[in-house]
């Protein structure tokens, strides 16, 4: 998988400058974290400030999460097959909604688009792998590694900040088991000097960990 920095700080300014070019004036939609986020089957949502949660529901009424949106990516009912398919705003964010019809009318637009997509595409896959991992500890691993490399913030010389406060319950639901087993792998993470927290709560990994590309590594 690419690495975050690098994408947005080739390709998040220009779609950016696109978006204002075209649509200058439009006002952005702002959603509060946790609130869920309307979705409508013509229109696609872009991210223009703050993560996006992405997920949808079993029969049996668990959760699943089907990735994360960060600025300047993509997400609506057009690019999905999945139903239901549900998003809600992971930390406070603000979106730019465009129908399908603007987006054909508009080939630089579509092409910037398409490359934000391709780093979703890349963060499905991940996803798919941590789901493959049949001990929870792996996939706890894996998840934390993936949100170090989109939402990755450096934090000091030791380590990466993940740049929104998760709960237990949040990062319970990702990977498929219960808060309680979430809280206690986290302590037992830390002891063994794999995370840090800091002191606004926030995780921070080593920077030696490895990426996220199927398989973990534990910089040990």
């Amino acid at each position: 998988m690419l690495n975050t920095a690098t994408l947005e700080a080739n390709s998040k300014p220009e779609l950016r400058q696109i978006l204002e070019e075209l649509y200058r004036g439009r006002a952005l939609q702002p959603y509060k974290s946790g609130q869920p986020i309307r979705l409508l089957p013509d229109e696609v949502l872009i991210v223009c400030r703050g993560v996006v949660q992405l997920g949808t529901l079993y029969d049996s009424g668990d959760e699943a999460l089907l990735g994360l949106a960060c600025p300047s990516m993509p997400f609506g009912l057009p690019l999905s097959l999945i139903r239901p398919y549900q998003a809600a705003a992971l930390t406070d964010v603000d979106l730019m909604r465009l129908t399908m019809a603007e987006i054909e009318q508009s080939p630089m637009l579509a092409q910037s688009i398409f490359r934000h997509l391709t780093r979703r595409l890349q963060q499905t896959e991940a996803v798919l792998a941590m789901v493959g991992y049949r001990r929870v500890e792996d996939r706890l691993r894996h998840l934390l590694l993936l949100l170090k490399q989109e939402i990755g913030q450096p934090a000091t010389a030791n380590g990466t900040r993940l740049g929104i406060r998760l709960t237990h319950q949040q990062l319970a639901n990702a990977i498929g088991t219960t808060r309680v087993t979430v809280t206690r792998l986290l302590s037992q993470l830390q002891e063994e000097g794999w995370l840090t927290v800091d002191s606004t709560r926030h995780i921070v990994l080593p920077h030696q960990l490895g990426r996220t590309n199927g398989a973990i590594s534990s910089g040990s």
